[in-house]
C-alpha cells in the first residue's frame, strides 16, 4: 500500500470503526499532544503487518504524530467476510487501515520476486517521499529484508526502508520530488517474535532495546496492548480479530542505521516545543492550559488555548500545521462545539443542485458565534450559539457540470500488472480519496476567529446500527452495469447479456449500448429506456453471438443521457466495521467463447468465506444451490449432481464439519464431491488444529504449501480419466492463469487418493498435493485448493474446462 496513512493513531476505534474517542480522554490526550513535537513512521508490506501496539505506544504513550506506510493495500489477501477480490479488496483493506502504489499482487517467496515484479525505483520514490513530506525523526522497519520474513513483500520492505532511509538525506537522490532532503535520527527495526520460538530467540540478541507495551493507560482505561487487539480486530477482511491480552508485553528493537539509541527508542530527540524557534511562548500557555484543565469545566482553559494559538500561528516550522489543526479541534471538544456538514443524499451529478444540512450546536457556557460557512462559495450566517441550541441552516450547491465523477485516485487510470499509475506523487500524502466537498465554519469564541473543516457527508440512521455517516461522491446522471465479471459462451450459441441502469437523477433517460469486438455480433444496437426517481432501475437485454472458435476479448456497456454517453458502473462496498465506499469502474466485462461440457448440472455450493464460484459455474449452465445449515441437515442432498465447498468452507462452516458424513455419504451413492482450499488453525493465530480433520474420507494434511507463480509449468502424472473427460485437458488450459496457482496444498495423503498432477514454483520441490482425486463408494471426491476462486471469475478459458471435469467425477 505505498500510502502514507496519516492516521495519528489518535482515535483508535472500538465496536465501529465510525466511533472514534471523545470527551474527557481526548481532550486530556489532545493536551499532552500538544506539548509534544516530533513524528514516527513505521515500514511495512500489508494492511495488517504494523505492530499496532508499538503504534499505540508512540501515538498514545509518547504523544507522537505516528503513521504506518504499508507499501501495498493487500490486493492478493483472500477475503474471509466477502467475494471481493483484487481491487476491491484493497478499497476494504484502506479503510480499515491506511498505503504506495505497488500492488499486493499475491504471496511472494522472495524479495527478488518482489521487486522485480514492482517497478522498484518508483517504489524507492514513493518511499522517499512519505519520508520527506512526513518527516519522521525515528523510523521503525516491521521486517528484517532477510528470508526469514517469509512473504517476499514482507522482505522488500525492509530492503526499500533500508535504502530510503539514506536516499531520503541526499540532496541528489529524486530531485524531481522538489521536497527538502530529510535526515531521520535513526532506522530500527522491530525485532520479529510471532511466535514464543522467536521471542525466545529476540530476548537472547545482543545490543537491544526492551520496550513494554503492555502498559496500563489510565486516561483511557487500556493498555496498549488491548488498544492494539481493539484496532487489528478492525482487520475483518483477513480474520484478524485479537484476544485483548492484559499484562507485560514485551518487545525488543535494533539499530539498523543512524544514532544508535542505548535505552530509549526516542534518545537523543528533541521533542519539546524548544525545536521550534520561537516557540517558547506557545509552549508555555499550552502547558498552563494542560496544568489547568477541568474535566468538569474544560471550557475554562479555552482562552489559554486560544491565546497559544494566537502565538502558534506566527511560528515558522513544519510541524505548525498539525499542531494548529489538532489545537482547533481541541478547543471545539473544550466547547463541546459539534459542526457539521450532511448532503441529503450520498451522491450528487455534476450540474444539479445538491442540498445540505448546516448544523453547529454549542454545549458549553462560552460566547460562540456563527459567523458563515464555505463549501463552494461564501455563505454568510451570523448567528449566536446559545448554549445547547442546535442551529441549523439549509445550503445548496450547485455542482458545476464540469465536476469529475469521484474515483479512487489509485484506480482513475489504467493500472500496469503490480502498479498503480500515479501522475502526481502528492496524493500519495493521502490514504483514501479526500472527501468530495468540505465545508469550512468561521466561528468567533471571545472574540477570536476559529475555522473547522469537516467534509460534506450523508449521515443517516441504519435501523440496526444507529446513526452512521458515508461519503458523498460525485456520479453521472445513470450508472450502467454489466450482470457478469465475465460471460461464458461454451458454443457458438448466442446467449443473452443483461444490463442494469440506475438513475442517479429524476427522469434519467437515454439509450443503453452493448459493444462488442470485430468477429463477435450484438443485437439490438440500442435499448431505449426511461426512469422516473432517482435510484430507480431497470434492466434492458441483448443477444451476443459469439465467433465459431475460441476468443476471449472484452465487452462494455454504456448510456447515452441528455446527449451525452456515460460508461461508469457503480458498486456499493459495504460491511459494519466501515464506511460504505462507493467504487467507480469501467463497464466492462470478459468473454470468453471456449468448448466446455459438463456432467454435472444441478449443484449444491456450501458457501464459506465468500467468493464468486457459484455464478462461474452458473455460466456453464449449471443450476447452483446455495446450501443452507438447514440443507446440509435434513434435505435430500440426492438431487444434486455434485456438492461444491466454497473456501475456507471447514473454517467457517460448523453446520458443515457436523454434517459432512451426510455429504460422503452423498458421493458414496454416486454424487461428486469438490473441496476448494481451507487454512490450517492453531498455532500462532490460534483456532482448531484439528478443524480440517474430516475434510476428506480418507486422510490427508494441509500444510501452508501454495505455488505462487501463476506460469508455473504443470505436470500431469498420468492419463487419468478425469483430465480426458468430458473436457481433455492439457497444459493449454493452465495458460492465462491470475496471480497464483493454488494455496494451502495437501502435504501428505492416504493411498488411496490420486494425485492427478504435480506444480511448483521455480527452484522448489514438485508439490503432488493441488489436486486429488479418490473413488467413493458410486461415486468421487476431489481436493482442489488450486484458486478457482480467482480464475473461474476472471474468465480464464481453461478453468473453466478443468473444474467441469472436476464436477464431473462421479459420472460413469
Amino acid at each position: 500500500m505505498l500510502r502514507l496513512g496519516l492516521l495519528v493513531l489518535f482515535s483508535v476505534t472500538f465496536a465501529f470503526a465510525q466511533r472514534p474517542l471523545t470527551g474527557s480522554a481526548k481532550i486530556q490526550l489532545s493536551l499532552e499532544r500538544l506539548q509534544t513535537v516530533g513524528n514516527v513512521l513505521m515500514i511495512a508490506a500489508h494492511p495488517d503487518d504494523e505492530n499496532t501496539a508499538l503504534l499505540a505506544y508512540f501515538a498514545r504513550g509518547r504523544q507522537m504524530r505516528t503513521a504506518y506506510l504499508s507499501l501495498t493495500r493487500g490486493e492478493g489477501g483472500q477475503n474471509l467476510i466477502g467475494s471481493e477480490q483484487g481491487e476491491l479488496m484493497g478499497v476494504i483493506r484502506t479503510q480499515e487501515l491506511f498505503f504506495s502504489r505497488a500492488i499486493d499482487f499475491g504471496f511472494s517467496k522472495t524479495a527478488a520476486e518482489t521487486l522485480a515484479k514492482w517497478d522498484r525505483e518508483k517504489v524507492l520514490s514513493d518511499v522517499v517521499y512519505t519520508i520527506r513530506s512526513f518527516q519522521p525523526d525515528v523510523i521503525v522497519l516491521r521486517f528484517s529484508g532477510t528470508p526469514r520474513d517469509g512473504h517476499g513483500q514482507h522482505q522488500a520492505s525492509s530492503i526499500l526502508g533500508k535504502e530510503a532511509f539514506a536516499a531520503a538525506a541526499d540532496p541528489a537522490r529524486f530531485p524531481e520530488q522538489k521536497l527538502k532532503p530529510w535526515k531521520a535520527k535513526r532506522l530500527l527495526l522491530n525485532v520479529p517474535s510471532f511466535t514464543p520460538q522467536m521471542q525466545a530467540e529476540a530476548e537472547k540478541m545482543p545490543n537491544k532495546i526492551g520496550l513494554d507495551l503492555g502498559v496500563y493507560d489510565p486516561i483511557t482505561g487500556l493498555s496498549f496492548g488491548e488498544v492494539a487487539a481493539i484496532s487489528r480486530s478492525q482487520h475483518r477482511s483477513q480474520a484478524m480479530g485479537a484476544r485483548e491480552d492484559r499484562g507485560s508485553q514485551k518487545n525488543y528493537f535494533v539499530n539498523v542505521a543512524g544514532d544508535p539509541a542505548a535505552s530509549d527508542l526516542l534518545e537523543g530527540v528533541d521533542t519539546t516545543w524548544a525545536r521550534v524557534p520561537g516557540s517558547a511562548e506557545t509552549a508555555k500557555l499550552l502547558a498552563q492550559a494542560k496544568a489547568a484543565y477541568n474535566p468538569r469545566q474544560p471550557e475554562s482553559i479555552v482562552p489559554t488555548l486560544l491565546a497559544a494559538r494566537r502565538a502558534m500561528e506566527k511560528l515558522d516550522h513544519p510541524a505548525v500545521a498539525d499542531k494548529l489543526r489538532t489545537l482547533d479541534e481541541t478547543i471545539a471538544d473544550c466547547l463541546g462545539l459539534f459542526v457539521d456538514a450532511s448532503a441529503d443524499k450520498y451522491y450528487a451529478v455534476p450540474g444539479a443542485p445538491l442540498s445540505v444540512r448546516l448544523l453547529a450546536v454549542n454545549r458549553s457556557p462560552v460566547a460562540v458565534q456563527w459567523n458563515g460557512v464555505t463549501i463552494q462559495s461564501p455563505q454568510a450566517i451570523n448567528k449566536p450559539l446559545a448554549a445547547g441550541v442546535n442551529e441549523v441552516v439549509a445550503a445548496t450547491v450547485n455542482v458545476p457540470t464540469t465536476q469529475p465523477f469521484t474515483r479512487q485516485y489509485w484506480l482513475a487510470k489504467p493500472k500496469l500488472e503490480t502498479m498503480y499509475t500515479i501522475e502526481d506523487q502528492a496524493v500519495l500524502r493521502d490514504a483514501e480519496q479526500p472527501a468530495a466537498l468540505h465545508a469550512k465554519f468561521q466561528l468567533t469564541v471571545n472574540g477570536q476567529p476559529l475555522e473547522l473543516t469537516r467534509p460534506v457527508w450523508h449521515r443517516y440512521t441504519d435501523r440496526i446500527y444507529g446513526e452512521l455517516t458515508r461519503p458523498l461522491v460525485f456520479t453521472p446522471p445513470a450508472t450502467v452495469a454489466l450482470s457478469e465479471k465475465s460471460f461464458l459462451f461454451a458454443d457458438t450459441k448466442p446467449r443473452e447479456v443483461s444490463v442494469q441502469i440506475t438513475a442517479m437523477q429524476a427522469k434519467a433517460a437515454g439509450v443503453a449500448k452493448l459493444r462488442v469486438p470485430a468477429g463477435w455480433s450484438v443485437q439490438p444496437a440500442g435499448q431505449p429506456f426511461s426512469l422516473g426517481d432517482a435510484a430507480e432501475q431497470t434492466t434492458v437485454k441483448f443477444q451476443v453471438t459469439p465467433p465459431a472458435g475460441e476468443s476471449v476479448a472484452s465487452i462494455s456497456a454504456s448510456v447515452e443521457v441528455g446527449g451525452r454517453e456515460f460508461a461508469l458502473s457503480m458498486l456499493s462496498v459495504e460491511y459494519p466495521h466501515i464506511a460504505p465506499q462507493a467504487v467507480f469502474s469501467e463497464a466492462s466485462a470478459k468473454a470468453v467463447r471456449v468448448d466446455v461440457k459438463t456432467l454435472s448440472r444441478k449443484i449444491g455450493y456450501v458457501m464459506g468465506a465468500g467468493d464468486e464460484v457459484p455464478q462461474a459455474l452458473r455460466q456453464m449452465g449449471c443450476d447452483v444451490t446455495l446450501l443452507s445449515a438447514n440443507d446440509l441437515a435434513a434435505s435430500d442432498l440426492k438431487q444434486y449432481d455434485a456438492i461444491v465447498t466454497g473456501v475456507r468452507a471447514f473454517n467457517t462452516r460448523a453446520d458443515l464439519r457436523a454434517n459432512i458424513q451426510r455429504v460422503y455419504d452423498f458421493a458414496a451413492a454416486g454424487g461428486t464431491v469438490v473441496v476448494q482450499y481451507n487454512v490450517v488453525e492453531g498455532g500462532f493465530w490460534g483456532g482448531n488444529p484439528k478443524i480440517l480433520d474430516k475434510a476428506g474420507p480418507y486422510p490427508f494434511t494441509t500444510a501452508n504449501e501454495r505455488v505462487t507463480v501463476e506460469e508455473s509449468p504443470v505436470e500431469f502424472l498420468s492419463t487419468h480419466p478425469l483430465m480426458q473427460k468430458p473436457n481433455r485437458i492439457t497444459n493449454k488450459d493452465f495458460e492465462g492463469w491470475v496471480q497464483e496457482r493454488g494455496l494451502y496444498f495437501a502435504s501428505s495423503f492416504d493411498e488411496r487418493y490420486t494425485s492427478l498432477f504435480t506444480m511448483s514454483d521455480p527452484g522448489e520441490k514438485a508439490s503432488r498435493g493441488g489436486t486429488l482425486y479418490a473413488p467413493i463408494g458410486k461415486g468421487a471426491y476431489v481436493f482442489s485448493p488450486l484458486s478457482w476462486f480467482r480464475q473461474l471469475p476472471n474468465g480464464v478459458p481453461g478453468a473453466f474446462r478443468i473444474f467441469a471435469n472436476l464436477l464431473s467425477a462421479g459420472k460413469p
